[in-house]
Parts: C-alpha cells; sequence; structure tokens
C-alpha cells in the first residue's frame, strides 16, 4: 500500500481492528452475565423459615431456579467456547466483524433476564419459549460471524473450509436439538427444560462416544 493510500483509508476502515480488544471485551461480558446469574437464587427470608423443615421446603422450592441456574451457566460457558475457539483462528479482524460479535454480547447479556424469566415460570411455554429464541438468536449470530469472517477472508485460508465445516455441523446440530427440546413443552415444559440440560451437559462434558462427539 502506497503511502497516499495509507493516508486516504477511512476512519470506517481502521475501526474494530483488534482482536485482542474483542477477545478482552467478550471474556468480561460472559464473565459478568455468568456471575450475575446467581441473583436469580434467593435466599429464603427468615420470616418465612421458623424450623428445619420449613427451611428444607423453601430449599426444594428453589429447586426450578438451582435447575435453570446450572442450564445457563452452561449454556454461556458453551456459547463462550464457541466464540473464543472462532476468535484463535482468526488471523485478523474488522469493524463489520466486530459489530457482528456486539450483537451476540448483547443477546448474551439477556440471558440472566431469560434464567430469571423461566425460573419463576417454569411452567410457561411462553417463558421457555423465550429462553430458546435467547439461546436461537446466540447461534444464528455466532453463525453469522462465522460466515461473515469466510467472505471476509479473516481465517486462515489453509484451515478455512475445515473450519466453516466444524462450525455449522455444531450450530445446525445444536439449534435442531434445542428446538426438538422446546417442542416437548406442548406436553410438559419440564421434560424441555430436562432435555436442554442433557444437551448442554454433552457439549460441555463432550464424552469419548463416537455418535455423541460428532453432535
Amino acid at each position: 500500500m502506497s503511502r497516499q493510500d495509507e493516508r486516504d483509508r477511512y476512519y470506517n476502515e481502521l475501526a474494530g481492528s483488534s482482536l485482542h480488544r474483542l477477545a478482552g471485551l467478550s471474556d468480561g461480558i460472559f464473565a459478568v452475565a455468568m456471575t450475575i446469574l446467581v441473583l436469580t437464587l434467593a435466599v429464603p427470608a427468615m420470616n418465612e423459615v421458623r424450623s428445619e423443615s420449613d427451611l428444607g421446603r423453601a430449599l426444594l422450592n428453589l429447586l426450578p431456579g438451582v435447575v435453570t441456574y446450572v442450564m445457563s451457566f452452561l449454556t454461556l460457558g458453551i456459547f463462550w467456547v464457541g466464540q473464543q475457539t472462532q476468535l484463535s483462528q482468526l488471523e485478523r479482524t474488522d469493524r463489520d466483524y466486530t459489530w457482528i460479535n456486539l450483537a451476540f454480547l448483547l443477546f448474551v447479556t439477556l440471558v440472566p433476564f431469560s434464567t430469571s424469566l423461566l425460573a419463576s415460570f417454569y411452567q410457561s411455554r411462553v417463558a421457555l419459549v423465550e429462553y430458546w429464541l435467547n439461546i436461537l438468536v446466540l447461534g444464528a449470530l455466532i453463525l453469522a460471524a462465522a460466515e461473515y469472517a469466510a467472505k471476509a477472508r479473516l481465517f486462515n485460508q489453509e484451515n478455512q473450509q475445515t473450519i466453516m465445516r466444524a462450525v455449522r455441523r455444531r450450530v445446525y446440530i445444536a439449534q435442531s436439538l434445542y428446538f426438538v427440546a422446546t417442542a416437548l413443552c406442548l406436553i410438559d415444559t419440564r421434560l424441555s427444560i430436562g432435555l436442554i440440560v442433557l444437551i448442554q451437559l454433552n457439549y460441555a462434558i463432550a464424552p469419548r462416544v463416537a455418535f455423541l462427539r460428532r453432535l
């Protein structure tokens, strides 16, 4: 690039070009969102606890909140790993890729709200569908980021096809499984929540079982 070309570069050509700053911001937002999740668990009020049995019942009533907390912590962990895996394969970034990731992070910050809503109304199909939509948008945006990166040649070109096959397979299969799990709310929302937790555990643990490892 000539000196004249360098002088004529516009702001938008320079903006959002720091991969390290993007990764740092993502780490911070994920950390805050994962921490806020625990606020969905409220300590039983002292005026409602008169005995050990009262405390036991109060803790039992917290079970839906505990399940949704664990589920959402796994959700954020899986998407954090997914985003960091993608970022680690980039050779550079640009303004548009950065803004796609900022949109992704916007919906990361909504996960604590979706979790609180589902914990409070775990038998509500509306609350479950809202939680699923949060996951759906996160998956769509992480895929959109990868597709843009491939189009803009931000990945290492020798590995780009391998990276994109892996990302597409993971997103399409995962989102299909989440859809099936959510559809079970037509029978019982607790079945949906239970299956989502199992899906999350599979992606978090990555068991050494041929079929499961391909999901």
